[in-house]
């Protein structure tokens, strides 16, 4: 299967083809807008914000995974960075695949889509005790505008899949805390924060920021697992899944994953007791 992913290079991309790329069942070939840093990758060198750049390199293409984002941070409302790269680069995705007929395309959302439920319930909804459990079918709220691009997201691949002949099928991730390696477990924020020195480790801020994570903690290896099952599926046309490790703390549902596509999280944030010596 050969697979494009868009912003290839990026923390969420190089968890997948970390973890996928040795499969021989599959072809992975990044995109982004600059080559791979140790350059190791045969990278397609492209902007989704230009429909005529990125084109070529959906042809012959079984699969795409669209990464590519503006993210600076929900604080940031850059709306024209957000619009052209987060809402215009995703429908360029989406006719890219359309015209070349790309069979599925795999899509990176956000928790924070629903984001306002953690910005009313925090901070006792990282308690073990809390019961708020959101869903494929939970009331959308975006806490950002960032958030707002990527229910746009959401409801466009969902318009190409009923509508268009092609993509066949969309699948949106609503992934919740994905780190690079040297953070990639549930200690990682609270141990990057004090190396930034924004507070010492023990202290009220990094317990709590550990409990967060505990409960929105996706192990790269749990994400490259999600994408595995989705690149296999024959039956579902349109879904969108929590993309969480199987915490307990956690308030997002992993269960739609489990029954339709056969997610098996091997992770759970509660097994950390310390940060990795």
């Amino acid at each position: 299967m050969k697979v494009l992913v868009t912003g290839g290079n990026g923390m969420v991309g190089t968890a997948i083809i970390d973890n996928l790329g040795d499969q021989e069942e599959y072809k992975f070939r990044p995109l982004d807008i600059e080559s791979h840093p140790d350059g190791d990758r045969d990278t397609v060198v492209a902007s989704v914000e230009n429909y005529d750049e990125i084109r070529p390199a959906f042809d012959g293409v079984d699969a795409v995974i669209h990464l590519a984002v503006y993210a600076p941070g929900i604080i940031d409302e850059n709306w024209e960075r957000i619009r052209s790269v987060n809402i215009e680069g995703t429908r360029n995705v989406l006719r890219a695949a359309q015209d070349a007929e790309v069979e599925r395309v795999i899509f990176a959302s956000t928790n924070h889509v629903v984001g306002m439920y953690e910005e009313e319930y925090a901070p006792d909804l990282y308690e073990l005790d809390h019961d708020l459990l959101l869903d494929h079918t939970s009331s959308d709220r975006p806490d950002s505008s960032y958030g707002v691009s990527k229910l746009f997201g959401e409801n466009d691949g969902r318009f190409f899949v009923e509508n268009m002949e092609y993509p066949r099928r969309f699948y949106a991730i609503r992934i919740c805390s994905l780190r690079e390696p040297a953070f990639d477990h549930p200690y990682g924020d609270a141990e990057k924060a004090v190396e930034n020195g924004e507070f010492e480790r023990g202290s009220d801020e990094y317990e709590e920021t550990v409990r967060r994570m505990k409960a929105m903690w996706l192990s790269r290896r749990d994400c490259a697992h999600l994408v595995n099952c989705i690149l296999q599926d024959e039956d579902t046309e349109y879904a969108i899944f929590s993309g969480v490790s199987d915490n307990d703390r956690r308030w997002f549902d992993i269960e739609h994953a489990r029954n339709l596509v056969g997610y098996a999280p091997r992770d759970n944030g509660e097994s950390w007791n310390a940060p990795p010596e």
